[in-house]
This record gives C-alpha cells, structure tokens and sequence, in this order.
C-alpha cells in the first residue's frame, strides 16, 4: 500500500468509483460531468493499494462567511475509504495529512465540512457550528399574511439564463449569514446543474424571481413532484434554496411556493434554525421542523481564525486551547474584539476560559452559546463572571445557516 499521494486529473473517474462505493451510489456519466468541473486534484489525497484507490479525501477552495467577515476556508469533501480498507487507520492518516497541508499553506485558517456521521470528525477537531432545519409540510394547513402593499413582480424561468444576476444577489446577501460559501462561475455551474438522476421524479428545477423597484431583489430555487389519489391532486414542491435581499421579497416567493396549484405539499430541505417562515405561517408546528446538523467548522490557525471574525459586542479575554493535531494553536490568547475587528495574541496572563479547539470551531459562526458549551462541560470557566461577560460577544444577529452540500 502506497502513501498518500496528490492524484492526477485524470484520476478523477477512479476517486467517483471509490465514493460511489462508499456512499452506496451509482455512477451517473452526466453527474460526473458536472462534478467533474469542481474538482481540485492539486487538493486532493489518495491513497492505491496494488494500484486500486481504496482511500480518498478533498477539498474545495472558497469562502466562508462569518460573523462580519468572509474568511478562506478549506471546504473538504469526498472523504471515503474502500469498505475492505476499514480499520486501518486510512482516514486518520489524511485527515492528520490535510489538516497540517492546510495550516503549513498558511491561506485558510478555518476548515469545514459536511459530516456522513458527526462521530468522525470530532476526532480531528471539529466541532457542530451550524445546525440545519428540514421542513416537510401540508400546505393546505398554512396560511402567510397578505401583503400590506404592493410586492413587485413574480416570473419563472429555468435558472442557467440567470446565473450572474443570482450570483450577485446571492454575494449581496451571504455577507450577511453566517455558514454561507462564495460560488465563483465553476460553482455556479455546479449548483445549476440540473442532473435527471438527481431528480427523484420530479420536474427540471426552476427559478422563481423577483424583482422590486431596484431590480431583483429575491429568487427561489425549486421543483415540482406530479401526484393523485382518489381525493384529487397531491402534488409536492421541493424547494433548494430561497435568497431574498428584504422581508417583501422573501413572503412574496414563500406564498407562491405554498400555493401552487395541485400541490398539497412542500419539503425544504436546508432551512436556518432562524428561518423567517416560522414566525410567518400561521401554524409554525404545521412545518414539520426537524432538526440536524450541517455545518462542521475546524480552527486550523486559531490565532488567524478568532481575528478574523467580528464579535456582537466588545470582548476581552484570555482563552487556554488544547490541540492534539496542531501543537500551534495549543496554549493561551487572548482576544480582543468587537463590532468592528479584533486581534488575537499569544499570553502569557492567567486564562479566565480553557477548551479544546472543537469548542472553538463550535463558537466560530455564533451558532453555540458560551453559556450552553459550558454547560456540556466542552468550555471551563476559570475566573467567576467570564461567561456571561463574554457569552454575548460570540452570538451575532443572525444565526449561522447552510446552504447546500458540498
């Protein structure tokens, strides 16, 4: 068995086998296109054995945003290992690999990923700092408010036609929420790509836009599912993803998401945990709320990290870090903050907080309170008052949200 090496492009074809084995798939030639677009072998580990590919990890190179900020962030993806390969240490090996590639590079301090299952990947220093709403509803049993006035204009279209004014409305509105990632033209292509075999039976996606007095200002992306039974109509909407730059434009797409003739239901699938439908519909419990987590963000360059992001109100505190992976975030900063930047030094002065730099990544996008990892015993209070004193700095207004998996 051969070391990690960095794959050919050409090696791609191989990598999409392995994950298809993993994750209990099947090969789609014109998904593999599509996906194909997006990967980055000069990113990517892979481990052969006589030549076969049994383990894999990547990553993508965009943006996070987060509170007040956007940061580059490693986006790692299309982690597998071959189900003959288990137990050997494969994943640790790339996982330890990746995480000191991208801390040597010096480009990303954060790391964040979709976890399969959330066990794995605490290991390596990650914690849960988004958590993610699925809404599956009867949309007979929901009502949203009129409108006080005129909304402006509804049309649909397919979404391709549209792709740079999405892109810019999209850019306008992530500045503002936390967990959302940058989409350059590659991933914009990625995203609108519109598989049948990812289509579960329902129709091609379409994009509902809408326009107000400045242009457009709020888009929806969605589906629709045909379905009868011996009482009539039973059609689905599937939604993707809503984008609204102000509250008119957000209620105008939802009431026509809720009410498209012979549909009886919807499901979104990636809502926030502070998604404005709950406080609109008339019957919140009607939306069928689940919750999961989404988001896994990991500190690589804690230092680098902590002063990146703005805080909710004026901190000043010294924070004792343990690392097992990074011996370089290990030890005590402090952190100097607010609404309009920070810094974050190394210390010698007394820790008034001590965690493991999972709780940080669980901090990062002010998704976790203070005062709840405290609670879990993930965050020790060392000096009396320190939490309520610095809880509040790590929240922001909105809470962080996924918007779709990569």
């Amino acid at each position: 068995m051969t070391d990690a090496l960095v794959p050919r492009a050409d090696d791609f074809d191989e990598i999409t086998q392995l994950l298809a084995l993993a994750f209990h798939g099947d090969l789609d030639p014109e998904l593999l296109e599509v996906e194909r677009g997006a990967f980055e072998p000069e990113r990517s580990l892979l481990v052969r054995d006589g030549g076969t590919a049994v383990a894999h990890a990547g990553a993508f190179s965009r943006e996070l945003a987060v509170p007040g900020a956007s940061v580059p962030a490693a986006h790692v993806t299309m982690v597998s290992v071959a189900p003959t390969h288990r137990r050997r240490g494969l994943l640790t090996g790339l996982m330890r690999r990746q995480l000191r590639e991208v801390r040597d590079a010096g480009r990303e301090p954060v790391a964040v990923l979709w976890a399969s299952e959330g066990r794995i990947y605490s290991r390596f220093g990650y914690g849960m700092a988004v958590q993610q709403l699925t809404l599956t509803c009867e949309t007979t049993e929901l009502r949203l408010p009129e409108p006080a006035s005129a909304e402006g204009t509804l049309r649909l279209d397919r979404p391709a036609p549209h792709q740079a004014e999405l892109a810019r409305l999209y850019e306008r509105v992530r500045a503002d929420r936390p967990g959302w990632s940058s989409r350059d033209e590659r991933w914009w292509a990625y995203v609108l790509a519109d598989v049948k075999s990812l289509r579960g039976g329902a129709t091609e996606r379409r994009v509902l836009l809408h326009e107000g007095p400045d242009g457009l200002d709020g888009y929806a992306l969605y589906r629709t599912k045909e379905e009868w039974d011996r009482s009539g109509p039973r059609g689905e909407v599937r939604v993707d993803e809503v984008v609204a730059g102000n509250p008119a434009a957000y209620q105008a797409l939802w009431r026509l998401l809720l009410s498209i003739d012979l549909t009886r239901r919807l499901s979104f699938r990636i809502a926030a945990v502070d998604e404005p439908l709950l406080w609109l519909v008339n019957e919140p419990r009607q939306l069928g709320a689940h919750l999961s987590d989404a988001l896994w963000v990991r500190l690589v360059d804690v230092s680098a990290a902590l002063a990146a992001r703005r805080y909710a109100t004026d901190v000043d505190v010294v924070i004792e870090v343990t690392d097992d992976l990074l011996p370089e975030n290990a030890g005590r900063w402090r952190l100097v903050g607010g609404p309009s930047g920070a810094e974050c030094t190394p210390t010698t002065a007394a820790a008034q907080l001590a965690c493991d730099v999972a709780a940080l990544g669980e901090l990062y996008l002010g998704g976790a309170g203070l005062g709840a990892l405290a609670a879990a015993g993930r965050v020790r209070e060392l000096v009396p008052g320190t939490l309520a004193a610095a809880g509040p700095a790590f929240g922001w207004h909105r809470a962080p949200a996924p918007m779709e998996v990569f």
